[in-house]
C-alpha cells in the first residue's frame, strides 16, 4: 500500500463527502478511490466512514484521523516547498478558474510573468464569468469576486477592487447629464448577464436600482467596448475601468455616488493537500496584489 496516496484519497472523500468528487479531484477511479479508504481503515484497523447510498460522513475515530492525516499531508506540502525553493525550480499543470475581465487582463499579465520565471510550469485558464464547479472542472484554484465566500471551500483574500459607472464622452453630449442614480431608467445601461440591477451606497445602506438597456453580454469585455463605442453607460470594476478612465476613452459619472467594492479572492477545495507549485502561485498574486485598486483620477 502507498500510504500516502491513500491517506490522500481518504483525505479528498472526508472533505468533498462523495467518493466520485474525490476521485475527480484527485484525476483517479472511484474504484481506486475506494481501495485507498478501504486501505486506509483496514491499516489502522478503524472504521473511517459512514457510508450510504447518498452520503458519506466521518465517524467519531474518523473525524480524529482526519486531523492527523491533514497535518500529515501540510507538512509534507510544506517540506516540498521548502525543497523547490532551494532548487529555485518549480513544476507543475496548475488549472485556474478566472472571469473573462480579470483572465484577460490583470490576471494574464500576472500568468505570464509567472510562468516566464518558473518554465517548467505550466498554467491553463479557464475563463467564464460563471462561477466554475471546483471538483468537476478539476480546478485548482478560482478567483472570484465575492464579499462572502462560499464556506465549503477555503479562501485568502487577494485584494478589494472599486467599481466605477463609465460611459465615453460622445455618449455624454447626447444624453441627459445623470446626477442621481435614479435617473438611470432613463439610460441605456449595458448590462453583464445575468445582473439586472446594479448597486449603491447610500450612508450605511446598500440599495440596487434595476437597470436595462439594448446591449447586454455575459462577457464584460463586450460590455467595455460598448461604453467606449458610445452605446451607453457600465457599471465596471477598476480593474478594467481604469486604463479607459486614464486614457480619456471613458469618464467617470457620479463619482461622489458611493459604490460597493468587491473582494477578489483565492478559492480552492481543500487546505489538506496543495501542491507547492499552486501555493506558490497564490503566494505570489497575494505578494503581487497587495494595494486595492481604487478608481484612477
Amino acid at each position: 500500500m502507498d500510504k500516502f496516496e491513500a491517506l490522500k484519497s481518504f483525505v479528498e472523500v472526508a472533505n468533498t463527502g462523495s467518493f466520485t468528487d474525490a476521485a475527480i479531484q484527485l484525476n483517479l477511479s472511484r474504484v481506486k478511490v475506494t481501495r485507498h479508504v478501504k486501505e486506509v481503515e483496514d491499516w489502522l484497523n478503524i472504521r473511517l466512514l459512514h457510508r450510504t447510498t447518498r452520503k458519506v460522513s466521518l465517524t467519531a475515530p474518523g473525524l480524529d484521523v482526519l486531523q492527523h492525516c491533514e497535518r500529515i499531508l501540510n507538512e509534507t506540502a510544506s517540506l516540498e516547498s521548502l525543497a523547490r525553493s532551494h532548487n529555485e525550480e518549480l513544476i507543475g499543470e496548475i488549472r485556474i478558474a478566472s472571469p473573462i475581465g480579470l483572465g484577460q487582463n490583470l490576471l494574464y499579465d500576472m500568468v505570464e510573468e509567472f510562468t516566464a520565471a518558473n518554465p517548467k510550469v505550466v498554467i491553463q485558464l479557464i475563463m467564464s464569468d460563471k462561477n466554475a464547479l471546483l471538483v468537476e472542472e478539476r480546478i485548482d484554484l478560482a478567483l472570484r469576486y465575492t464579499e462572502q465566500p462560499d464556506e465549503s471551500f477555503i479562501a485568502r483574500r487577494l485584494m478589494r477592487i472599486s467599481s466605477a459607472l463609465c460611459c465615453s464622452q460622445r455618449y455624454l453630449e447626447t444624453h441627459n447629464k445623470l446626477t442621481a442614480p435614479q435617473q438611470l431608467v432613463d439610460h441605456n445601461c449595458l448590462i453583464h448577464i445575468p445582473h439586472r440591477y446594479w448597486n449603491f451606497i447610500e450612508g450605511q445602506q446598500l440599495y440596487s436600482i434595476t437597470v436595462k438597456g439594448s446591449i447586454q453580454a455575459n462577457d464584460i469585455g463586450v460590455l467595455v467596448k460598448a461604453a467606449v463605442n458610445g452605446a451607453g453607460i457600465a457599471y465596471l470594476p477598476c480593474d478594467l475601468a481604469n486604463h479607459y478612465l486614464k486614457s480619456g476613452e471613458l469618464v467617470q459619472l457620479m463619482p461622489d455616488t458611493p459604490l460597493p467594492v468587491m473582494s477578489l479572492w483565492a478559492v480552492y477545495l481543500s487546505r489538506s493537500y496543495q501542491r507547492p507549485v499552486v501555493r506558490a502561485f497564490i503566494d505570489f498574486l497575494a505578494n503581487k496584489w497587495q494595494k486595492d485598486i481604487d478608481v484612477f483620477n
